[in-house]
């Protein structure tokens, strides 16, 4: 009887181009074998696809299989599962070990086999199940287990200039997206047909400028009507009437990193109620992205938008926070909440981070301008204020279409 192996190495192919060059997954690495250092961690066992992507550049697909990225001071290497064979080799930066599923767990000896046994342990609190977190302790017998999910998210929070340069890219083609759905919006047309047009043109795009990229997870959220009232509501098949309040989302997604555009719309003519709340939302959002700079709090920021809404007897319609980090992140994966505009993050905005505006207010079905309003742009902290990374209009003189 051929004898199965717990795990192996199958270093099958050459390695790919990776979204970013070896410099800059060493640097990234460095950062955290610095702070497992200061900490006092031997080995730090990430479980989570933002964090796995961002240190290795590999971007996994679970379909319910565990995957890790185990860090030492001296290693780097993932663990993925026998069913993707050698395409996590070659688009992780570093090395890699499959394990097998001919027994239970093989995955958590692959993960010993890096990690060793009575050691102190760093894992991802915010992702790691309280299942895999019991197998965590019985096959490493850690002598001390550290979460390092926030000290990871510190880290992803402040920028590289590579990972600008990625996030403008991204930046540029959401507009492509957002000019592609403007193009499709007609009374009559559906929420699904004007969505993929929009996705259609970025993913073309993405092709385009990024040749050796992996294509995945671009999306578009286009909503009409009643179906503007929430920010992420999925498409439908409803039709497009004259006068509809309109949601453009866009969403491309270049090797893990997400970026948007959103845009509110209408058909062919606004009517005066819904004029004047967009318009509020717009000044908004204009006075919002004059308050990102340097040393300016999340919770100062929120605090002085609110103070604006509340003047205009509006606040009882914001439903969110004001704007959010971007990076390795999704509508399934990763978030960098330490970067939020709410009233409970005192974070401080410093150059080199990446964060939106993105005020919406959402009037009642039935009530005089009844939909869901929302402007986003991205904007990057410079050491003296922001750069709008964002390019396509807002506001009715741009945005009634068809």
């Amino acid at each position: 009887m051929t004898e199965r192996p717990e795990m192996y190495r199958y270093h099958n192919g050459e390695k790919a181009v990776l979204p970013f060059a070896p410099q800059e997954y060493d640097a990234r690495l460095a950062g955290l074998r610095r702070a497992m250092a200061e900490i006092g961690v031997d080995a730090v066992v990430m479980t989570s696809m933002h964090n796995i992507a961002y240190y290795s550049g590999f971007l996994y697909c679970a379909f319910g299989r565990p995957y890790g990225l185990v860090v030492t001071a001296s290693e780097d290497v993932t663990i993925s599962a026998g069913i993707d064979a050698g395409q996590p080799w070659r688009r992780c930066h570093g090395d890699n070990i499959t394990y097998t599923d001919w027994q239970r767990d093989n995955y958590w000896r692959a993960v010993r086999s890096v990690a060793g046994q009575g050691r102190v342990i760093g894992y991802e609190g915010d992702h790691l199940t309280l299942l895999q977190r019991s197998k965590l302790e019985a096959f490493l017998s850690p002598s001390r287990m550290v979460d390092m999910h926030e000290v990871t998210m510190r880290q992803r929070m402040h920028k590289s200039v590579a990972e600008l340069a990625l996030i403008r890219e991204g930046a540029r083609v959401a507009d492509v997206g957002g000019y592609a759905i403007r193009e499709a919006v007609k009374a009559g047309a559906r929420e699904l047909d004007i969505a993929m047009a929009g996705r259609d043109a970025m993913e073309a795009e993405i092709a385009h400028s990024f040749p050796d990229a992996e294509y995945r997870d671009t999306w578009v959220w286009f909503q009409s009507g009643l179906n503007t009232d929430g920010a992420h509501n999925p498409v439908t098949g409803r039709a497009l009437a004259r006068g509809d309040i309109l949601s453009l989302n866009t969403f491309p997604m270049i090797s893990g990193y997400y970026t948007a555009l959103e845009r509110t719309m209408f058909v062919q003519e606004v009517d005066p109620a819904s004029l004047k709340i967009w318009q509020a939302n717009v000044a908004a959002h204009e006075y919002g992205m004059s308050l990102l700079k340097p040393g300016a709090s999340c919770a100062e920021v929120t605090g002085q938008i609110n103070a604006f809404f509340e003047e205009r007897d509006l606040l009882q319609y914001r439903t969110f926070g004001y704007g959010h980090s971007f990076g390795v992140l999704s509508h399934y994966y990763g978030r960098e909440a330490g970067l939020e505009l709410r009233e409970d993050i005192d974070t401080m905005l410093e150059p080199g981070m990446v964060i939106s505006m993105e005020p919406m207010l959402t009037i009642a079905d039935g009530q005089p301008g009844a939909g869901g309003y929302r402007e986003h742009d991205i904007l990057i902290i410079t050491e003296d204020g922001n750069e709008n990374i964002t390019g396509y209009p807002y506001g009715p003189e741009f945005n009634v279409v068809g």
